[in-house]
């Protein structure tokens, strides 16, 4: 694979699966810019989500748009840590960039669970994993990226990925 001399890269997977950290990781290596799609919710959708209520898609559309507007404004390439769940989430996120490659961390909602519920301080309740799962729609062939185990080390991961896309 090769994701061209401008690497986008949405990092994505369900909550606790270790977006963040990996991203952030990436993105060093890279020498892009980072953010956190996390950061792009309103006060409203991170209540609801701490409150256990999962988000609907007519939650989802305009943060997928704010993303993707991010993603636009870094036409030299960027990280976003992302859950980009469904295709068409991913559509949306694609809009931004032809150059657009997905790694998802995937891995066992047995894992994930016990992060979330080791977690302080963050909105998303660990009772909201089970949601996520149920909403995961796995890469498909039409798209350009790859699935990565996430119980993996962080940098065994970004190191297995770049050795796979091998950016410019």
């Amino acid at each position: 694979m090769d994701i061209g001399i401008h690497p986008t890269v949405v990092v994505m997977g369900v909550s606790g699966s270790g977006k963040t950290t990996v991203g952030g990781i990436l993105a060093n290596q890279l020498g892009v810019p980072f953010a956190d799609a996390d950061d792009f919710h309103t006060p409203e959708l991170k209540a609801k989500m701490a409150a256990g209520r999962p988000l609907t898609d007519s939650d989802r559309w305009p943060w997928l748009a704010r993303l993707a507007d991010w993603l636009r404004g870094e036409p030299e390439g960027a990280v976003l840590a992302c859950s980009a769940l469904r295709h068409s989430y991913r559509d949306v996120l694609r809009t931004a960039s032809d150059k657009l490659c997905f790694l998802h961390l995937a891995g066992s909602a047995e894992v994930v669970t016990v992060r979330v519920g080791h977690r302080l301080n963050h909105y998303m309740p660990a009772s909201l994993v089970d949601s996520q799962y149920a909403t995961l729609e796995p890469l498909g062939p039409d798209e350009f990226g790859m699935a990565i185990d996430f119980t993996l080390p962080p940098e065994q991961i970004v190191e297995q990925f770049l050795k796979e896309v091998e950016p410019r």
